[in-house]
Formats: C-alpha cells, sequence, structure tokens
C-alpha cells in the first residue's frame, strides 16, 4: 500500500511527495481510518515507527477551512522538545494547505505566547502546564476542541502530569474524538482511558518488547560507572565507525558527570540534553547533534523520548535500565529509515537483573563483548555506588519514636494560667474601670441608681 491508496487530499499526497514519503508504515496505515471514523483510538507502537503522521495525516484531512479564533485541535506531549517536532512536522504536511499551528510550552514568556494564540489558531501544539496557565488566564479558550490527541502519555505518567491532564479534561468540550498513542501500556495508562475514553478502538503494532530487525544489539560486563567511562572513551576514540552516538544515562547526576569528562577527553564533540537545563541550551545541543557539529549527545530518557534525529550510528546504554520498555524505546533512536544500528549496553553486577528483564522481553539474548585491552578497571566509585555505613548498635543514640526532654523550663511570665471572665471581673471590681462596652452600660445604670 501507498499514500495514494489512503483517502489523502492532493495537497497532503504534495507535501508526502516532497518529504519523499512514499509508502506509510503499519501504524499509520492501519491508524489512518480509524482516525477517520471520529472514534475514540488508541495507539500502541514502538518509539520511531510514524506516530506523528499517523494520527495528524488524518486529522488533517479532516479539518477543514476556518477563520474562527479559537482552535478546533489539541495535541498534548510531554516536554518542550516535542512541541517544536510537532509542530515542524505539521508545518511540513500543511504546506499546500491554510492551516494556523503553534506550540506553548514552560520555560519561556507566556506573555509572548499569549500574543501568539489570540491571533487565532486550528491546531494548538502543549505541554500541559504551560497550556492550563493560558486556559485558566482566558488567553487560550478551549470551547472549540473538537479532537484531542494525548501523545507519549506514558511518558506523562512518568513525569506526574495526571493531574494537570485531569484537570485540562474538565474544561473541554464532552463532545470530542479522543486520540491517544504510547509506545508502551502501563496501568497508569489504562486507567487514563477507562475514566476518559468511550468505547475506543485499539490500534497495536506488534508487542513492545520486539526488538528492531536492523539493530545489532551487544553489551558489556562492567564492575562500575568510571569503568565504564574508561570502556567508552576506547570506543569512542574510533570516530570514523562512532559517528554519531547517542548516550543514554538514567539520572541527570550521571549526564552531567559523563559530560564533565568527556569534556576534557572529546573537546567540542559532545552535548548533554537533561530537564535541569534550560530551553535554548537544550534545542541548541539537539540543533548542534542533529547537523554533526557534534558527534556525542548524552541524554535522560524523558529528554531523548520521541526525538526523530536521522543516522544515528549508535546507540549506547550507559546504564541498564529497570524497565525493559525504556530500553526498547532506547534503542529505537538509531536504525531507522531501513538503515542498519548498533546498540550498545553496560552493565554492572547490580544491574544484572534488569538486562535479564530485558533478554526475557525480547525473547532473546544480548551478545556480550569482553571488555578491550587498554581500559583500565578502576575502583573509584561513585557517591551511589559506594556502600552505606551501617551502625550496628549504639547504645547512646536515641530511637526515632523517642521524645526528649525540652531544653528549659518554662519561665514564670509564660507559666500563668488563663483565668478567663474571673479575672476580668475581678480587675472592674478593683479599677472601676469598663473593660468593655457592655461594662461601660452598666457601670452608667449603677450611677444612676446610686443618686436616686
Amino acid at each position: 500500500m501507498t499514500f495514494r491508496d489512503l483517502n489523502l487530499s492532493t495537497q497532503l499526497l504534495n507535501a508526502l511527495d516532497d518529504l519523499g514519503f512514499d509508502i506509510p508504515t503499519p501504524i499509520q496505515e492501519q491508524a489512518f481510518s480509524v482516525v477517520m471514523s471520529g472514534k475514540d483510538v488508541v495507539g500502541i507502537a514502538q518509539t520511531g515507527t510514524g506516530k506523528t503522521y499517523a494520527y495528524m495525516l488524518p486529522i488533517l484531512r479532516m479539518l477543514k477551512y476556518s477563520v474562527q479564533q479559537n482552535p478546533r485541535v489539541l495535541v498534548l506531549v510531554p516536554t518542550r522538545e516535542l512541541v517544536v517536532q510537532v509542530v515542524d512536522e505539521i508545518e511540513k504536511l500543511s504546506t499546500y494547505i491554510n492551516v494556523r499551528v503553534t506550540g506553548v510550552y514552560g520555560g519561556t514568556n507566556i506573555n509572548t505566547q499569549k500574543q501568539a494564540v489570540t491571533q487565532g489558531l486550528d491546531i494548538v501544539v502543549a505541554t500541559p502546564g504551560r497550556l492550563y496557565d493560558l486556559a485558566v488566564s482566558r488567553a487560550l479558550q478551549l470551547k472549540s476542541i473538537q479532537k484531542l490527541v494525548i501523545d507519549e502519555v506514558d511518558v506523562m505518567m512518568d513525569l506526574g502530569f495526571r493531574h494537570q491532564l485531569m484537570n485540562i479534561f474538565d474544561i473541554l468540550p464532552r463532545q470530542r474524538q479522543n486520540i491517544m498513542f504510547s509506545a508502551t501500556m502501563t496501568e497508569e495508562v489504562e486507567s487514563i482511558i477507562t475514566e476518559i475514553f468511550i468505547n475506543p478502538e485499539k490500534v497495536s503494532i506488534a508487542k513492545s518488547g520486539t526488538p528492531l530487525e536492523n539493530i545489532r544489539q551487544g553489551g558489556y560486563h562492567v564492575p562500575n560507572f568510571y569503568t565504564k567511562v574508561n570502556l567508552l572513551e576506547h570506543l569512542l576514540e574510533n570516530e570514523d565507525e562512532f559517528r554519531k552516538v547517542l548516550l543514554f544515562v538514567g539520572y541527570k547526576r550521571m549526564a552531567d558527570r559523563l559530560f564533565e569528562r568527556f569534556e576534557r577527553t572529546f573537546p567540542d564533540q559532545c552535548a548533554v540534553i537533561h530537564s535541569n537545563k534550560t530551553q535554548n541550551y537544550r534545542l541548541r545541543s539537539i540543533e548542534h547533534f542533529e547537523s554533526g557539529e557534534q558527534r556525542i549527545l548524552i541524554a535522560t530518557d524523558v529528554m531523548a523520548r520521541g526525538l526523530d534525529i536521522d543516522d544515528i550510528s549508535h546507540v549506547i546504554n550507559v546504564d541498564t535500565p529497570e524497565y525493559p520498555e525504556n530500553y526498547m524505546h532506547r534503542i529505537g533512536r538509531t536504525g531507522r529509515a531501513q538503515k542498519e544500528g548498533i546498540s550498545l549496553v553496560l552493565t554492572t553486577e547490580k544491574e544484572q537483573d534488569a538486562l535479564e528483564a530485558i533478554e526475557n522481553l525480547m525473547e532473546m539474548k544480548v551478545t556480550q563483548f569482553d571488555i578491550p585491552d587498554g581500559v583500565e578497571i578502576s575502583e573509584e566509585l561513585t557517591p551511589e555506588e559506594q556502600p552505606k555505613i551501617k551502625e550496628i548498635y549504639n547504645p547512646n543514640k536515641r530511637s526515632e519514636d523517642e521524645v526528649g526532654p525540652a531544653f528549659h523550663e518554662k519561665s514564670a511570665k509564660n507559666s500563668k494560667v488563663n483565668l478567663g471572665g474571673k479575672y476580668k471581673r475581678e480587675i472592674t471590681k478593683k479599677y472601676k474601670k469598663p473593660k468593655t462596652k457592655g461594662d461601660k452600660t452598666y457601670n452608667l445604670k449603677n450611677k444612676k441608681r446610686k443618686k436616686r
């Protein structure tokens, strides 16, 4: 099947021709008619299978020209980078049609985005937090939304966006089409589907653990983090083979630690992205990596989810991900467009169980290589790897539940007892001065009686 076999307009076909796309991916082919039907849709497909075009092609096909102010299509994505990427893809598809689209996300001036949305929109692509801020401030009206797309919903759950999503759902029109795309199906994702969707039709392409055929996988058993760094430096010295390398790490501290080391080893060849970096820094890092100006990009899982970067030669898992599905997302960054890719995973003894879980999900073993000669086995440990010293017994240490005595007794002033109403009456008798308006009236009446 080609795109011409689908019910696409001439304008969309011309845009696809300009992009050089002839044959739809399985998720694009199977989701097209379902989304066109207007039913609620849940799409499950691996990263890198073209999910963005799977929902945008039918939506653009049905979207009629309009000059109304408020948007009719809302696309929610978890990160700023994905907002920029999805907006770019929509603009490519809408080259020959009149569609107004903009992206809104946090980390930038909200007043600038308020001005942009008041110009009139057809499609808005947003992160949940900034979208809710704009909606609450009444700068963005959501009463005309006909289609809601939630992309990478599993990442949104990981980032804790559930509460914000539920708030957004409450202010959207009840009559709308819900479209959800995810790479994995988790309990939280299922709960969202149960609460929000109405008899959704599921489109699932392969199982989440199926390895892509054009990715060669391998790994190394390594004792600790700094030995991993030594091994990486040894491998990355070969610039011809490791020409465009994406390094995945589990934590921001690990990413910064690795970047500082590579800045000395490979000056001006390395970039890093994680959630503590500014928006401009992250976009610039991705641009430099995509253009080939820098051949090494260090990224955390959330930041790199959904990034569509061509010609990545290697994906290296510096840590072995705890969740097997995350491993599939990572290696899906390479081996795209029928090109061969290489994936490596570095595993310590503590991460061995995680590697076995990955192999069980894929139903295949990851080939293990010997550490090359010349790679130094480091004995240095990171703070996370260092063993925690446990105190066996300390008779002078107070238990957590035990409450210690006060530092001093209360002063005489603070020890006074509140005498309440009786105290007030005694003061009135002693000084003959009313303390309240009622006392004043009472005293006046008593004086008049005495005069009589």
